[in-house]
């Protein structure tokens, strides 16, 4: 794998991540999402202030922002550059969560990565995607805290991808990372939901979106 091409397709990855598509989308509503809500710069903390509709668009955009640089580390741009080797498209992979965690355009913080990581997963391993959002609908839909069922979609993703992608050590890397970065930025939630003061999603969202 020629250097320029690689280096590429991190960066891009990175600043495609990057985009703050949920900040952006509420502040077309006139709404600053940090303030208001949990303070959070994801998708969720959208549905809460702007409503289903554009929490749903913010879902959606947050998640293709991680898909479209994993694409084209995978498949390569046509009459620009060939397909990454599997180490640089685990890289890249990894690099568009981060982009969307630690945003530049946001003093460096951003959301929490599930959105942008499910952009991922979905191109890299859409059966290890489909465990997790199964485990993540179950844990909703009984609990009702969207907190909770990231972090159990997370776990549960790790022995997932050991299982449906044996002889793939670049995508159970990817995973693995991915899933413990997800955890690790739900730590105040986790300190939350032990003292019983997470808040519960209400599926209705805060406005009429």
């Amino acid at each position: 794998m020629i250097l320029w091409p690689g280096i590429f397709y991190i960066l891009f990855a990175f600043f495609s991540g990057s985009v703050p598509w949920s900040w952006l989308l509420g502040k077309l509503r006139g709404v600053d999402i940090r303030k208001e809500g949990s303070g959070n710069t994801g998708a969720t903390n959208l549905f809460r202030v702007c409503g289903r509709r554009v929490g749903f668009a913010g879902l959606f955009l947050d998640a293709l922002k991680g898909a479209l640089p994993v694409l084209a580390a995978k498949y390569g741009i046509t009459g620009f550059t060939l397909p990454a080797g599997q180490w640089v498209l685990a890289a890249s992979s990894v690099f568009a969560v981060i982009g969307h965690v630690f945003s530049p355009w946001l003093g460096f913080r951003g959301g929490k990565g599930v959105a942008t990581t499910l952009g991922v997963l979905l191109i890299l391993s859409p059966l290890t995607v489909a465990v997790g959002f199964a485990v993540f609908i179950l844990v909703l839909s009984t609990a009702r805290y969207v907190s909770l069922g990231s972090i159990s979609a997370a776990v549960a993703m790790i022995p997932a991808v050991f299982i449906l992608e044996p002889g793939e050590p670049s995508i159970q890397i990817i995973i693995c990372l991915v899933a413990v970065l997800i955890i690790v930025r739900h730590k105040s939630n986790i300190v939350r939901l032990l003292r019983g003061e997470e808040d519960k999603f209400s599926f209705r969202g805060g406005k009429d979106g």
